[in-house]
């Protein structure tokens, strides 16, 4: 899991194919990795990848064809900034919102306009992901945590502070650019419930019988 709060820039250092599939390696920056051990997750741009080597100023992390085609992971090329969190620990401060790092689709940046000091960004997500976005709840971009200001349709918008434009790889992002989305893990559960809401309950011997009662 993961807050949605970005540690750092880092950037593509090799994209090296490996059947079908690539092996990314990434420079970190600053990122301190002292704490990060190999099979460790890191949320590369909004999608979990696990640590496969470990270097003095980044990782390695092989990524799925299907990782590939479902995210903007597989446009990048060397040199592309890619948004960096390590992995939650339960001590944390939980600035953003909870965050898996299983991208849900592609969204696209619509329009960039200046807002006072601030940019308001509106993004385009496809209808089977639009359900899932409310004004002032949470959504993740590129892994990061940001609060919805409206919703139209299948469009929504944002605003970004200098300091989230200046400190995450917004700052590369331009009109047109597909980004990663990850909707709130709570407004999946909550149409979950709500599409079982008439659904027979669990017998209570089946309960005691499993130790749940």
């Amino acid at each position: 899991m993961f807050t949605g709060i970005i540690q750092t820039v880092g950037r593509i250092a090799r994209l090296e194919p490996r059947g079908g599939d690539v092996r990314l390696a990434i420079d970190t920056a600053g990122l301190d990795l002292a704490d990060v051990q190999l099979g460790d997750s890191i949320s590369v741009s909004g999608v979990c990848l696990t640590a496969i080597t470990l270097e003095a100023r980044g990782f390695s992390a092989d990524v799925s064809n299907e990782t590939l085609s479902l995210t903007t992971l597989g446009k990048l090329k060397a040199g592309d900034p890619v948004n960096l969190e390590k992995a939650l620990r339960l001590a944390d401060r939980l600035g953003g919102h909870l965050v898996s790092g299983h991208v849900d689709g592609l969204g696209k940046v619509v329009s960039i306009t200046p807002d006072g000091r601030s940019q308001r960004w509106v993004f385009e997500v496809p209808a089977a992901l639009a359900r899932y976005i409310a004004a002032k709840g949470s959504v993740c971009i590129d892994g990061t945590s940001l609060t919805v200001n409206e919703v139209a349709g299948q469009r929504f918008g944002v605003n970004l502070i200098p300091h989230t434009v200046e400190n995450t790889a917004f700052h590369a992002r331009r009109v047109g650019d597909a980004v990663n989305i990850e909707v709130d893990v709570i407004a999946r559960y909550v149409e979950r419930l709500l599409a079982n809401r008439d659904a027979p309950k669990l017998d209570e011997a089946f309960l005691k019988q499993h130790g749940f009662a």
